[in-house]
């Protein structure tokens, strides 16, 4: 007998595979879909792929081309810079030796450059200096080698009216080996006539060595080229990769071109061997992925929870261990944290503080009102001094004792501020200490005049040698005229009148000096550069006749006139040519010149400056005695006292200048200042 249910099943099972049946079409146009989707996303992942792979040639080629026109650009501004020092060797027109030895010094600092020659306007060679890094490049051949090129070099610079450069030839050199080498030719042009040239020679594979930065050609092959792609000179090294870029940038040079070449290696992208293998690679390495960055979450966060804990009890340890007292206050000025220092600076404990709110326990009864004013005021908003305020506490037993507090707010985490946090220094020692340094101080003050009193005699008996001998000079020579015979009233006349200067300037040196012990400001004046001259010439003449020393003075005409203490100043332009004719007061020196120059100052940034200069002819400062130059009281002289140098230098820095010194050629030195031109205020 059949189950009941078997013919249900029968049916179900007919009506099932008529269901399939009708929906066959349907389910091949579904996997026909699929296919077009899988097609048109393989598609696009083969098109992302080859865009990908194009758009890294195109950026690898694209930074190709910027490095190799950085390169030549490189290599163009050194050259350019060259050129110019090269210009500065003819500047102060020298004799062949000297060329040689600066040549000499230059090719050291530019291993670019393996020869330089000075040749007149036929080309003769007048001196010629070879690189110090190699042997000589033209030791095989000699240098009538390379005749045609120099030549060829020269002919362009004169008709350019500027350095111009050779085509690039090889040079055999001594070991059987050579190298590329192009010359540039300086025309020299002394009085708007033709001087000669100069000429340099680079070596190729140097210019590609020193010329280039080498972070920006790193991982390339650079070289230069010939037309054909010979190339004459290489640096770096091929490598391995299926594909090579390559860039080229034309050098420009004044009568010749040179071709850079760079080269890139570089292994083309390669396809993942399966695209749907390859994405279902990617999803498990993501999930992966997430999960060790969940866990490395989980282990930052365990480990920034013991940090923080850790951080906590090392904040508790350091503040318990401080002897400063701190205090935290809410906004409304009630106390929410207090540390062991604080608590043992008043006597009280941390329970009999916390929550307390004004008036607080450790204020004085009698301060009461002046501090509940005060915390009104900062719990208002007003931020309290930087640098802290004093006031007066009181102790549980009641002593009272002065602290320095320094506040500043609380800000929470959110840049919100929830209170106050206060710093306390007990300074009752600091302040007996304080009284103890007062009563020191004052002992000190006295002792500190007595040594301005001592300063100020030496600096007046330094300074008042110089009238006091003008002075006398002047008398004596008064007295051999009435001695001598007579002589006119205007003779005379004009001693006394100097007599009578020099007493006057006496005067104002003691004013002056006076002044200067008290480093107040000088009274300063509007005076021509010309009359600071004239003032103390009489005084040089007289010790220069003495000493047999002629003097020169040159003054630059339509000077400015320059504001200045003029007692001052000429007291520092008498002792400058003082000290000089004094360096020239010996037996081995038979040209004794002093010179005194003023003019406008060359140094950038004081173009409205005057600048005045005393040069001498003696036999110049040793080294050990220009560390000391300045020092007061040091000096080399037998009778001198060391104090005019100092003097001289302060008076120039009062007046914003400086004093300095350099050898005078052929012999001597040369002290110079500078004082400012009146319509500089």
């Amino acid at each position: 007998m059949p189950h009941p249910l078997a013919g249900i099943g029968a049916s179900h099972a007919v009506n099932a595979e008529a269901f399939d049946s009708s929906r066959i079409p349907f389910g091949r146009r579904r996997r026909f879909l699929w296919a077009s989707l899988l097609l048109l996303v393989v598609a696009l992942l083969v098109m992302l792929v080859w865009l990908a792979g194009r758009y890294e040639a195109s950026q690898v080629q694209t930074r190709l081309e910027r490095d190799a026109a950085d390169a030549v650009g490189d290599i163009r501004a050194r050259l350019i810079r060259n050129v110019q020092s090269l210009q500065a060797l003819q500047f102060n027109d020298p004799t062949p030796n000297a060329w040689r030895n600066e040549a000499g010094t230059f090719l050291r600092q530019h291993r670019e450059l393996v020869r330089m020659e000075w040749r007149d306007n036929e080309l003769r060679t007048l001196s010629h200096a070879d690189t110090p890094f190699r042997s000589s490049v033209f030791a095989r051949y000699g240098r009538d080698s390379a005749h045609s090129e120099v030549l060829q070099a020269c002919r362009t610079a004169r008709r350019f009216s500027g350095p111009a450069y050779s085509s690039s030839y090889f040079v055999p050199l001594v070991d059987g080996l050579g190298m590329e080498v192009l010359e540039l030719c300086l025309p020299l042009v002394k009085a708007g006539q033709p001087a000669g040239y100069l000429l340099a020679t680079y070596a190729l594979q140097e210019l590609l060595d020193d010329l280039i930065d080498g972070q920006r050609v790193r991982g390339y092959e650079i070289s230069f080229t010939e037309g054909d792609g010979t190339r004459l000179a290489v640096r770096g090294t091929s490598r391995k990769g299926s594909r090579v870029f390559t860039a080229q940038q034309l050098l420009d040079l004044p009568g010749t071109t040179l071709v850079l070449r760079m080269d890139s290696w570089r292994a083309a992208p390669d396809l993942f061997p399966n695209v749907l293998t390859a994405l279902v690679t990617a999803m498990a390495i993501a999930l992966v992925s997430i999960l060790a960055l969940l866990g490395k979450d989980m282990r930052r966060r365990l480990k920034a929870e013991r940090d923080l804990a850790d951080a906590l009890a090392f904040r508790k340890a350091m503040e318990d261990s401080l002897v400063t007292g701190l205090r935290a206050r809410d906004l409304q000025g009630h106390i929410t944290y207090v540390n062991p220092a604080f608590c043992q600076m008043l006597g009280f404990s941390a329970e009999e503080l916390l929550g307390q709110s004004d008036p607080a326990p450790y204020w004085p009864p009698e301060l009461v009102d002046e501090y509940q004013k005060r915390q009104a005021i900062r719990l208002a908003g007003d931020l309290p001094p930087r640098e802290g305020f004093e006031s007066v506490f009181m102790r549980k037993d009641g002593s009272r004792f002065p602290v320095l507090i320094i506040e500043a707010p609380l800000i929470n985490a959110q840049g919100v501020q929830t209170g106050w946090m206060s710093a306390f220094l007990d300074i009752s020692e600091q302040r007996r200490v304080e009284e103890l340094s007062r009563a020191s101080h004052e002992r000190l003050q006295a002792t500190a005049r007595l040594a301005t009193v001592g300063e100020m005699a030496s600096l007046l008996s330094h300074e008042l040698n110089q009238p006091l001998a003008a002075i006398s000079g002047y008398a004596t020579g008064s007295l051999n005229m009435l001695r001598d015979g007579p002589h006119t009233t205007a003779d005379l006349s004009l001693a006394l009148r100097r007599i009578s200067e020099q007493a006057e300037r006496a005067g104002k040196v003691i004013k002056s000096v006076h002044d200067f012990v008290r480093r107040r400001d000088q009274v300063r004046e509007v005076v021509a550069p010309q009359v600071l001259l004239d003032a103390i010439l009489p005084l040089i003449s007289l010790q220069a006749r003495k000493l047999s020393v002629q003097v020169k003075t040159h003054i630059e005409p339509d000077l400015p006139k320059v504001l200045c203490d003029r007692t001052m100043v000429e007291q520092v332009l008498l002792n400058l040519a003082r000290n000089g004719m004094q360096s020239m007061d010996r037996p081995d020196i038979k040209r004794r010149l002093l010179q005194l120059r003023v003019a406008r100052a060359k140094t950038p940034g004081r173009e409205h400056w005057v600048e005045f200069s005393v040069s001498d002819g003696g036999h110049g400062i040793t080294p050990e005695v220009e560390e000391q130059l300045f020092t007061p009281f040091f000096t080399t002289k037998a009778e001198g006292m060391g104090l005019g140098l100092s003097l001289c230098r302060t008076v120039a820095e009062q007046h914003g200048g400086l004093l300095a010194f350099k050898p005078n050629e052929p012999q001597g030195t040369t002290f110079t200042f500078s004082l400012p031109a009146s319509g500089m205020t």
